[in-house]
């Protein structure tokens, strides 16, 4: 199979973690009988200093024209200074509203190795973490009318059945492909927006029978992601709860790290990104933690590509990189075998072959 990937290196450690990633794609293409074809596209502060825009629109093109698009990170002080409308994150908003992306998908899965990082007791890690939140991403609260008058001021939470329908969808598909449980997540006991939600979920459920659908209120499944994150295997909410419900979540795993996200719209073509930032205090240094972006490529072959095998091959290399005691610097701990971001990048290589 044939795939184009639009590579978008970035800024700060962007470059370092992206270029492991392409390696252990690589890798995987040459024992699958792959191949990927990657075209370089500029973004971010890189951009902005090359083109005086954090995306133009030919590069915004390149990644239109892709079958998905693998980001590392943009940003960073040395663009503190540049106009609002033309700072390095203005790049990343418009590549997800020129792509159509409406779905933000985020695990929050700890690995055995690094239970100890988890800030939850031992005996909630034991029973194991890993569940992934699909975020609506283009509505909502953030999305309405925002308005201050004299001492007032109001923001608009609007949702319509076509936009919870087709992030519905999204989460539906996603459970399919994991462990088949769906938690719709709302808060129907006040808002009419929830109301509608929670209807329309359940229309929708019909369509996959295959998936065991539950509905919580968002406060206790704020709670019950502290107190059994177990429970969860696919969890899809609105804009603000998936906001406030991810970050929680990525706290509970103990590294930002290790967790990679997509963005998802109605084609199989996704924008896929470790969670975490540029961290320019280490770019170039070796420092950096490729594990996120690496885990980022395999949610590309899982949920764009169809290629569940390959994905199972690069998160199985990244289980035994940890059994073997290796750490990069942001995971490291007594008794374990520091190394830098290249050599995790050859040793998970290793592990796939």
């Amino acid at each position: 199979m044939t795939k184009n990937i639009a590579v978008i290196r970035g800024d700060g450690i962007g470059p370092e973690i992206v270029s492991e990633a392409i390696s252990v794609l690589d890798t995987v293409a040459d024992l699958y009988g792959h191949t990927f074809n990657y075209t370089e596209v500029d973004m971010g502060g890189c951009a902005i200093d090359k083109y005086g825009d954090p995306l133009p629109e030919s590069e915004l093109k390149k990644c239109l024209d892709s079958d998905s698009v693998l980001l590392g990170a943009v940003g960073g002080n040395k663009w503190n200074d540049v106009p609002g409308n033309m700072r390095p994150e203005k790049g990343l908003l418009r590549l997800r509203a020129g792509m159509g992306v409406y779905s933000n998908n985020r695990p929050a899965k700890i690995w055995h190795q690094l239970a100890d990082a988890s800030p939850l007791k031992k005996s909630i890690v034991d029973k194991g973490i890993d569940f992934i939140i699909v975020r609506e991403l283009i509505g909502g609260i953030y999305f309405g009318e925002h308005k201050t008058e004299g001492d007032t001021a109001t923001d608009l939470l609007v949702y319509s059945e076509s936009e919870i329908e087709r992030i519905g969808r999204i989460g539906f598909e996603t459970a399919r492909k994991r462990r088949k449980k769906l938690c719709s997540v709302e808060k129907s006991n006040v808002l009419d927006s929830s109301r509608l939600w929670k209807k329309v979920m359940h229309r929708i459920a019909a369509d996959y029978p295959d998936v065991e659908l539950s509905d919580m209120l968002v406060d206790n499944c704020a709670m019950q992601i502290v107190k059994d994150p177990s429970q969860f295997d696919v969890i899809v909410t609105e804009n603000m709860f998936g906001d406030i419900l991810s970050d929680e979540a990525s706290q509970i795993t103990g590294s930002i790290g290790m967790i990679p996200s997509s963005s998802l719209g109605a084609s199989d073509c996704g924008l896929y990104e470790p969670i975490h930032g540029s961290a320019p205090d280490i770019a170039g240094k070796d420092k950096a933690n490729p594990i996120g972006t690496i885990l980022s490529a395999a949610m590309m072959l899982r949920f764009s590509f169809d290629m569940a095998i390959e994905a199972d091959a690069i998160e199985n290399a990244i289980s035994a990189f940890l059994d073997a005691g290796y750490r990069t610097a942001d995971i490291m701990s007594d008794g374990m075998t520091q190394v830098g971001c290249k050599r995790c990048g050859e040793i998970i290589r290793a592990n796939i072959k």
